[in-house]
């Protein structure tokens, strides 16, 4: 990726860095350390349950959505019936959107005509440097999208 299409990472977050080179300079962190964080799966739901006729394996996925959404906050959904054409159009289309460079992205010009506010990036509640995931995100509105519908036409 085009490095001035990056979120500026290090301006935005150099108290958090400054803060754990302190720190780590302090505790004996020579640096070269590295921080293994576990890997781990996201859950994936099989939402063509929802549409079987046995009500105990419909209530068996609404009861993974429940706990996934509890314990994660989000999940993988499979089997929904959407094509991979779809998806490779969405991938082109995501990748158009995040190389712009980040003074287009960041401005409240309505890229894209998307609502004001919707370009995202970082983790803006990180009050230390295990907090800091990494983000960045354009979150549409519902009705921004059923409002282009308005005037667009989807194939």
């Amino acid at each position: 990726m085009d490095s001035n299409s990056n979120p500026p990472l290090h301006e935005a977050y150099d108290m958090l860095l400054s803060k754990s080179r302190n720190s780590n300079e302090q505790s004996g962190f020579d640096g070269d350390e590295v921080l293994v964080v576990e890997e781990t799966e996201l859950p994936a739901i099989n939402v063509s349950h929802l549409a079987e006729s046995d009500e105990v394996r419909r209530e068996e996925c609404k009861s993974e959505i429940a706990k996934a959404s509890q314990e994660w906050g989000f999940f993988q959904i499979v089997n929904h019936g959407i094509s991979n054409d779809v998806f490779s159009v969405l991938r082109v289309e995501r990748e158009k959107i995040f190389k712009q460079p980040f003074e287009k992205k960041s401005k409240e010009n309505k890229l894209f005509n998307f609502s004001t506010g919707s370009y995202r990036w970082g983790a803006p509640t990180a009050t230390c440097i295990r907090q800091l995931s990494w983000s960045e995100a354009f979150h549409i509105p519902l009705t921004d999208i059923l409002s282009s519908t308005d005037s667009n036409t989807f194939r």
